[in-house]
């Protein structure tokens, strides 16, 4: 029988940093690293962010290069890092694999298939693939060519460069039977910005139920948390593709444990067909 994943998560980059301190914060590192287990695949941002922190540590200043070319640098100086604190805080009875993806694995049906075997295969060794796009071999304007060029023939594309995409991507490919999306706000705001505002729940008994819900609070979601993210309109289209497929999506703070989230004992937005 097809291996079923358990979960799939994501967290954003700014979830990983006290803004503050400028610095990274272990203690979400270590609440998430106490909670992973096989079974679960693991997709994160922060590489770049790290990296530049890191860099800017050991030098006093910042790169003022191309910002394509500096964001290569930095997210490559991130990376080991990023896996370094993954490693300190999950349990060392089980393993954990680095796997680093581009928009063209998700783009071919032969990849995409590989890809798959990979995941499984990790689960079923008792490790945690922890996964990120692979922003230091990743040119814009190669990709921006790749893509233009397989949407002329027809057909769904994945860009994958927003992690967002990337986890809701996997979770339909493994079948997974949930997605978290942990980021630096409660869920899905009626009102940008405004917590009192929080959806709690976008389910129906069908999926049309569930799209039409968010299709209406798609157009109340305006602006990004950071420069380069899709934000909450995007973070709701992946959603719905995941929804589709029959996982359920949470959207939620950082600061919760994994389990608080995925059973509903704090704030967050739940997205699905009732079961």
């Amino acid at each position: 029988m097809e291996y079923e994943f358990d979960l799939v998560g994501k967290i954003g980059s700014m979830a990983l940093i006290r803004k503050e301190d400028q610095d990274i914060d272990y203690n979400i590192f270590s609440r998430l690293g106490a909670e992973l287990r096989p079974g679960m695949i693991w997709v994160t941002s922060g590489a770049t962010e790290i990296g530049r922190l890191d860099y800017l540590k050991r030098t006093g200043c910042e790169l003022c290069g191309d910002p394509e070319q500096d964001k290569a640098d930095y997210s490559s100086q991130g990376q080991a890092i990023l896996m370094q604190n993954y490693r300190q805080f999950i349990p060392q009875e089980y393993g954990i694999r680095q796997i680093l993806v581009e928009h063209t694995h998700f783009n071919d049906p032969e990849k995409c298939e590989h890809i798959r075997q990979l995941l499984i295969r990790s689960a079923r060794q008792k490790t945690i693939p922890i996964v990120n796009y692979n922003d230091p071999v990743s040119d814009e304007e190669n990709r921006k060519m790749e893509l233009a060029a397989r949407r002329e023939k027809g057909g769904e594309v994945h860009e994958c460069v927003d992690n967002d995409e990337t986890a809701a991507v996997i979770a339909g490919l493994v079948k997974a039977k949930m997605l978290v999306l942990m980021t630096s706000t409660e869920g899905i705001y009626r009102e940008s910005g405004n917590p009192d505002t929080l959806v709690r729940e976008v389910t129906g008994k069908t999926y049309e139920d569930v799209e039409r819900q968010v299709r209406e609070l798609q157009k109340g979601c305006h602006g990004t948390s950071r420069a380069g993210s899709n934000g909450a309109a995007a973070k709701l289209e992946y959603a719905l593709g995941c929804v589709r497929g029959g996982t359920t999506v949470i959207i939620g703070h950082a600061r919760h444990r994994l389990s608080d989230l995925t059973e509903g004992r704090v704030p967050c937005t739940r997205i699905g067909v009732e079961k």
